[in-house]
C-alpha cells in the first residue's frame, strides 16, 4: 500500500533536481505540501508545477549557517511545522587523494555535510518540540566502501551516517526518527551523464542486480521511511546499492 502524506508539511533540499525532485514529486502526488530548497532560482517554478497545492521554493544557499534557520521560519511562515525533511543537495567532487585542492575539500564537507546538519538542527527544534517528526539524510554506498577519486566525498557521506546515528538517539523519545538512505549510481540526468560509455557498463557489472538505482526506486524508500508506518525504524542507513556492499 502506497503511503499518504495528506496534511503533512516536507522540506527537501536539493529539490530543483535529480533524487530531491524526485522525491518532492513522490511526496506531492501523495498529498504533501512540499517546500522545496535549492540553489537554483527555478526551485520556485518548479515547485509549483508538482501535484497538488500550496507548495513553496525557497532559492538559497545551504552552506550560510544561518540559512537553515531562515528556510525553517519561512516553512513555518507560508505552511506550518514541518513534519518531513529530507536532506538531498549534495555535490560530487572527485579528485586523487593526493591532489584534493583545499577549497574542492572544503567545499564538499559543507555541502554535504554540515548543511544537512544546520538543517537537521534547525527543523529537528521545531519537530522536538512538536513531538513528531521524520528525517531522512542522503547518504551513499561511498558512506562504508572506499571508492577511487572518492576521498572528500566517501569522508562526508559516513560523516553523514554518524551524524544520523547521534541525532536518531537523542531526538527517538521525543517522536522524531532520523535515518539515512545511501544508494549506489542512480539514473539521474547527472548520473546518467558522469556514468556513460564502458565506465558505466563496467559499474553495473560489478553490481549484482546488474543496473544502477532508478530515482523513483529511491524516492520510494525515502517516503516509506517519512511516513508512519517507519515509526520504529530510527538510526538505520539503509542501502539501496543493489547488493554492491555485501560483495
Amino acid at each position: 500500500m502506497e503511503q499518504q502524506f495528506e496534511g503533512k508539511i516536507a522540506i527537501i533540499t536539493g529539490a530543483a533536481s535529480g533524487i530531491g525532485y524526485t522525491v518532492a514529486h513522490h511526496l506531492a502526488s501523495r498529498g504533501a505540501r512540499v517546500i522545496g530548497v535549492d540553489l537554483s532560482d527555478s526551485v520556485g517554478a518548479l515547485m509549483a508545477e508538482l501535484p497538488g497545492k500550496g507548495h513553496h521554493g525557497i532559492a538559497r544557499n545551504l552552506t550560510a549557517p544561518e540559512a537553515a534557520g531562515e528556510i525553517v521560519e519561512e516553512t513555518i511562515r507560508v505552511a506550518g511545522v514541518p513534519h518531513i525533511l529530507v536532506n538531498s543537495a549534495g555535490v560530487a567532487l572527485l579528485d586523487a587523494a593526493v591532489d584534493v585542492p583545499a577549497a574542492r575539500w572544503q567545499a564538499t564537507i559543507d555541502i554535504n555535510l554540515s548543511a544537512s546538519f544546520y538543517m537537521a538542527q534547525a527543523a529537528g527544534r521545531v519537530m522536538v518540540d512538536a513531538g513528531y517528526g521524520r528525517i531522512i539524510n542522503l547518504a551513499s554506498q561511498a558512506a562504508v566502501i572506499g571508492l577511487d577519486q572518492h576521498a572528500a566525498y566517501c569522508a562526508s557521506k559516513a560523516a553523514i551516517v554518524g551524524l544520523t546515528h547521534v541525532l536518531s538517539l537523542e531526538w527517538a523519545p521525543k517522536g522524531v526518527t532520523v535515518n539515512a538512505v545511501s544508494p549506489t549510481v542512480v539514473e539521474t540526468p547527472l548520473g546518467k551523464k558522469a556514468w556513460a560509455g564502458e565506465k558505466g557498463e563496467k559499474a553495473k557489472r560489478e553490481i549484482p542486480v546488474g543496473r544502477f538505482a532508478q530515482p523513483e526506486e529511491v524516492a520510494s524508500l525515502i517516503g516509506y521511511l517519512a511516513s508512519d508506518n517507519a515509526a520504529m525504524i530510527t538510526g538505520s542507513n539503509v542501502l539501496i546499492d543493489g547488493g554492491f556492499t555485501t560483495v
